[in-house]
């Protein structure tokens, strides 16, 4: 619907998003539609705005350095969702928009009158996606439902972490973030139903799905073999070799040479091709059932080199291997550099910040990162004014109603 959209901007930016979610489900799922062109709007509670804004272990002259990151390429507006002016705003927004995106817990929306059907209604090309704990429908629907709830649910925080110790959590959000990109790939597949049909629809992404959705063979091994997939620690049952393993400086380097012809490749940069024959170890299932002796023996042998240098070995020998890498890797490694994985966007308050840049690359139309996080309410006059046609007298109005 941005008309006057650039087309270089991205391939989403003929797309106008409402975003009313607000910490990580919703608003990444706006993240990543904004890196490929859409014009996302933000509505934010006035006062204090998204959490997001405050969020992070780390922050800089007292504020958030995750908020400019998941609010990039978006313009931010005030509105009050709680009051019924607030709510005629939103849509009359929503009439403009191609998408909205909301994560509040189910029947929210509904209570402030901006249901799927209400809003279709108005707008029936309208797409709406809506990222919860446990999805719309359903018996737990109505429950409140955070990230770490669906990882739990979905099956992943009972499959990290060591055997014999109480199941482990990544440390990013990882069942948030998994469900808004789900939430993102159903977005495009319903643009594209839209532009075969004209007929918008709804987008329901649970994050316990998501989490689910990752989980390999975990339901079928069960089901027909009664195998319980548990806690394994750095490895993969039946994988191997596949762990770490340590060199003389102490730090440790990952070896994944499990597949037949890479073993082999590997035996040989050891100096024991024997072990490629040796019947324990020449097929996957062989190897898999003497893993522990098997990481042994290559413990054994990384143990006696220095890190750099045995990486360089094990590449140019065709063998997959690394390093575990921190953010201090990551600004100084040349493949990042080359790739340009790290964007260093202007900040007005930070200065360069650096920050993920947009993935995947894109050959002919490639996203962007136009801006950082906006300031709270920074676009009122220029969405309310172009859209709704409210001039300056009417947006004060709102503001000191509580509205904006």
């Amino acid at each position: 619907m941005p008309a006057d959209t650039p087309t270089t901007s991205g391939p989403l930016a003929d797309l106008r998003v409402i975003e009313m979610g607000q910490l990580l489900a919703g608003p990444f799922c706006g993240q990543l539609l904004g890196d490929f062109g859409a014009e996302v709007i933000k509505l934010e509670s006035p006062g204090s705005g998204d959490p997001m804004r405050q969020w992070g272990r780390e922050q800089s002259q007292g504020k958030s350095l995750w908020w400019p990151v998941v609010a990039r390429n978006k313009k931010s507006v005030t509105c009050n969702l709680r009051e019924p002016d607030g709510q005629r705003l939103a849509r009359d927004l929503i009439a403009q928009a191609d998408i909205v995106i909301e994560n509040f817990r189910p029947g929210t929306m509904e209570r402030w009158g901006l249901g799927y059907e209400s809003l279709r209604a108005q707008n029936p090309s309208l797409i709406m996606v809506r990222v919860s704990g446990y999805g719309q429908t359903g018996p737990y629907a109505p429950r409140a439902g955070y990230g770490s709830i669906g990882e739990a649910m979905g099956g992943i925080r009972y499959t990290t972490g060591d055997p014999g110790r109480a199941p482990a959590r990544t440390g990013i959000s990882l069942g948030d973030s998994l469900a808004a990109v789900f939430a993102t790939i159903g977005t495009l597949a319903a643009v594209h139903h839209r532009t075969r049909t004209g007929q918008g629809q709804l987008v329901d992404s649970a994050i316990y799905e998501a989490v689910l959705a990752m989980m390999e063979s975990l339901l079928p091994e069960y089901a027909l073999t009664g195998y319980q997939r548990e806690r394994t620690g750095s490895v993969l049952p039946n994988v191997a070799p596949s762990n770490v393993y340590p060199t003389t400086g102490g730090e440790l380097i990952l070896i994944a040479a499990n597949q037949d012809t890479v073993f082999a490749r590997l035996t040989e940069l050891m100096g024991r091709p024997e072990l490629a024959a040796d019947e324990r170890y020449s097929t996957h299932t062989g190897r898999g059932a003497h893993m522990a002796e098997l990481d042994d023996l290559i413990a054994e042998w990384t143990a006696t080199a220095e890190a750099g240098e045995l990486l360089e070995r094990l590449h140019a020998a065709g063998v997959p291997a690394g390093r575990i890498y921190t953010a201090r890797d990551m600004f100084a490694d040349p493949h990042f550099a080359a790739r340009e994985a790290i964007a260093r966007i202007a900040h007005p308050e930070f200065g360069e910040l650096p920050m993920p840049n947009v993935v995947p690359k894109l050959s002919a139309t490639p996203g962007s990162i136009r801006h950082a996080g906006p300031d709270l309410g920074q676009h009122n006059a220029e969405v309310y004014g172009e859209l709704l046609g409210l001039d300056a007298e009417q947006l004060a109005k709102l503001a000191d109603a509580g509205i904006l």
